[in-house]
């Protein structure tokens, strides 16, 4: 019964999302690069179940964001089985002593997190030793900090053309597929365009124009599930949606089991807790 439910569910929302897309795409400025937008769903924390139903309703790009879970849900049996052409992407921040192990991940597709030369001189070098007895390269964006906030990772926006110049000229095993970016959370497009997503554009705009580029073969991932259709829009071509598709994130209650909050987390935390003490402390002076 709760394999129906959950079947019927997934379903619905996949089918939903995909049509969000469309419609988004849709509604671009056709001076954009006429890129059909790839739709990358985010299983952080869900079941194989989940992916491989995902899977079966016609979804075959799937992102996870720690290296762990990646390498388990890959290599699960029902999942090699059941999803033979599956594409993994690799979203979350990537660090050097996990990079081989990553590049074992059966069927990865795309890493979509390099954030530095020294990350792109490891992935280049791993790639050309894991995988020796192929050619094929390796894909992966260039991951760029558009909202310079400390806690997100990603290159300065001024460091982008000198390092994709670096990795065309020097990482002969990879692919530079694009760009990405996470932003800043919860903007309102209604007060406008995205600037992350429009220093995404610019920065686009000047690799290309500085290293002679075509403009259509530099995708740009951004937006998540609370933006993608904005993200589309503007220029997207590839988006990350997770919660809307297989619903909130089941992170288990054991501490040892939960992953750690990111310092952007912790300081909402923080935050709130501070604002509730005062709160308090307001209170009872009145």
């Amino acid at each position: 019964m709760w394999k129906v439910a959950m079947s019927d569910e997934v379903g619905k929302a996949l089918q939903s999302v995909v049509d969000r897309v469309n419609q988004a795409a849709a509604r671009r400025s056709k001076v954009l690069p006429a890129l059909a937008p790839r739709l990358v769903a985010v299983s952080k924390t869900k079941p194989p179940e989940m992916v491989i139903e995902a899977y079966r309703q016609g979804q075959r790009n799937f992102g996870e964001n720690y290296v762990n879970e990646l390498v388990d849900k890959a290599s699960n049996p029902e999942i090699l089985q059941s999803c033979p052409d599956i594409k993994w992407h690799f979203i979350g921040h990537l660090q050097k002593n996990n990079v081989n192990k990553l590049l074992g991940v059966p069927n990865l597709f795309m890493v979509e997190t390099v954030d530095s030369v020294k990350l792109a001189d490891r992935v280049n070098s791993s790639w050309q030793r894991i995988r020796a007895a192929n050619t094929q390269r390796l894909k992966i964006m260039v991951q760029i900090n558009t909202s310079g906030e400390q806690s997100k990772h990603g290159l300065p926006p001024n460091e982008t053309t000198n390092t994709v110049k670096h990795i065309l000229s020097q990482c002969t095993a990879l692919h530079l597929a694009g760009l990405m970016t996470i932003g800043h959370y919860g903007y309102d497009p209604s007060e406008g365009p995205n600037p992350d997503f429009q220093m995404l554009l610019s920065r686009r705009q000047e690799v290309c124009d500085t290293l002679k580029l075509p403009l259509e073969e530099m995708e740009l991932s951004m937006g998540m599930s609370n933006d993608f259709e904005h993200a589309i829009e503007v220029g997207a071509t590839s988006v990350r949606v997770g919660s809307v598709i297989f619903g909130n994130r089941d992170y288990p209650n054991s501490a040892a089991n939960t992953p750690t909050p990111s310092p952007e987390k912790k300081s909402k935390v923080v935050s709130e807790e501070t604002a509730k003490k005062m709160e308090l402390l307001t209170v009872s002076e009145h």
